[in-house]
């Protein structure tokens, strides 16, 4: 595996290259961290072959979210939505840069991202026809009023798969947005059923922050 670094207004992108042409490419916004872990989970678990591009360095809660909503707690710092911009980003120079990288053209072309990332990977397909397929792995779908955009706007283009999934305890808390993530996924899940989108749903077992990278790794097979 080849692997190519580059970096686009401060963000760190990390291309880890397919050996074969015209393979899918898959954008992962990371956390922290350059993917590896991620990538080690794929590999552990059989994944067919796929160009992954992670990005790092992000200003997580300005980049990843649409709009501001206040902090969680006191030791927490609001979210001030600045995912427009840095979508535009994402189009405009960071993806450009890995199709010319990659051996041959990409097959499709998906986005996948963990807890505010899997809120920016849905976020994405209704501002941009880029993406074939999404995956939102323990997605933030408690952002307020995401799940009223959901149902009120439409993708600029129509995913040929959907992934989403939860920890089966994130529900699980006395916070009055937090524990509306579960009811909020299958609301969405259901209302992209009825849509005639390919839809998986998967609830894993644990809390938000267990087995990260393995989950992971599942959302994105399963959108290849």
């Amino acid at each position: 595996m080849d692997i190519k670094r580059y970096t686009a207004d401060g963000r760190e992108a990390t291309l880890y290259m397919a050996d074969k042409e015209n393979l899918p490419l898959v954008i992962l916004n990371n956390y922290s961290g350059d993917g590896s872990s991620v990538v080690k989970a794929l590999e552990e678990t059989g994944c067919p072959d796929l160009n992954l591009l992670c990005v790092g360095n992000l200003n997580w809660n300005h980049d990843m979210t649409p709009w501001r909503c206040p902090a969680l707690s006191p030791d927490d710092e609001p979210c001030t939505g600045g995912a427009d911009d840095y979508l535009k980003l994402l189009v405009s120079d960071i993806l450009p840069k890995a199709k010319e990288l990659v051996i041959g053209a990409p097959s499709h072309i998906g986005i996948a991202g963990y807890s505010l990332g899997g809120l920016f990977a849905l976020y994405a397909c209704y501002n941009c026809d880029v993406f074939d397929r999404a995956a939102s792995v323990s997605g933030s779908l408690w952002f307020p009023d995401f799940k009223d955009y959901v149902f009120g706007h439409s993708m600029k283009k129509i995913p040929d798969k959907v992934y989403l999934s939860l920890g089966d305890t994130e529900a699980k808390t006395k916070h009055p947005l937090l524990k509306t993530v579960q009811d909020n996924t299958e609301e969405i899940v259901g209302y992209y059923k009825k849509l005639g989108l390919n839809v998986t749903w998967e609830l894993n077992p644990g809390n938000h922050f267990k087995n990260a990278a393995l989950r992971s790794a599942k959302g994105i097979t399963a959108i290849l």
